[in-house]
C-alpha cells in the first residue's frame, strides 16, 4: 500500500512539473510580444527542459516535455509553427535522451553541453529538410552559442549543487 502511495506522489509531483512547464511554454510567445524582445533567441524551450529535468529528476518524464512542450504551445500559441515543432521536438528530445546516456559517465558540464550541441545539429538538419534551406539559420550562431553555453552552465551548477 506504501509503495502505492508513494508513486502516487511522484506521479503528481511529475503533473504539477509538467502542467507548470508547459503552461509556461506556451506563455513564452505573449511574454515575447508584452516586452517586445525576441526571446526565442535565448532558447526559453531548452531552458524550461532543463529545468524539468533538473527537477524532475526522471530522462523518461523530460522526453515527454521534449514533445510536449513545442507539441503544446504550437496548438496553444501558435508558436513554434507545425514545421519547426517537429525540428524542435527532435532537438529537445535528442537533449534529453543524449544527457541521461552521457551523465553516467561523464560529468555534467561536458554531458549537457554535447548533449546541447549535438541536439542543434539535429535541429538543423531537421529544419534543412522539413522547412526550406533558404531560412535554416534564424538566429546568429553566436547567440545560440551563448544560450547554448548560459543554459548548459547554469543547469550543470545547480545539477552539481542539488547532488550535494
Amino acid at each position: 500500500m506504501m509503495k502505492y502511495i508513494a508513486n502516487t506522489k511522484t506521479l503528481g509531483r511529475y503533473v504539477a512539473l509538467d502542467v507548470t512547464l508547459l503552461v509556461a511554454a506556451c506563455m513564452i510567445p505573449a511574454v515575447s510580444h508584452v516586452v517586445a524582445l525576441p526571446l526565442y533567441m535565448l532558447n526559453p524551450m531548452l531552458a524550461l527542459l532543463l529545468a524539468g529535468m533538473l527537477l524532475g529528476k526522471d530522462w523518461r518524464n523530460a522526453l515527454v516535455l521534449a514533445v510536449l512542450m513545442p507539441a503544446v504551445s504550437c496548438l496553444v500559441a501558435g508558436m513554434p509553427t507545425a514545421p519547426k515543432m517537429v525540428c524542435m521536438v527532435a532537438e529537445l528530445a535528442t537533449v534529453a535522451g543524449l544527457f541521461h546516456l552521457l551523465s553516467r559517465r561523464w560529468a555534467v558540464l561536458p554531458a549537457v553541453l554535447v548533449s546541447v550541441l549535438a541536439a542543434k545539429v539535429v535541429y538543423y538538419a531537421l529544419k534543412a529538410i522539413v522547412i526550406a534551406p533558404a531560412v535554416l539559420v534564424g538566429t546568429e550562431w553566436w547567440m545560440q552559442l551563448g544560450a547554448v553555453v548560459l543554459w548548459g552552465g547554469v543547469f550543470a551548477m545547480l545539477k552539481v549543487k542539488s547532488k550535494k
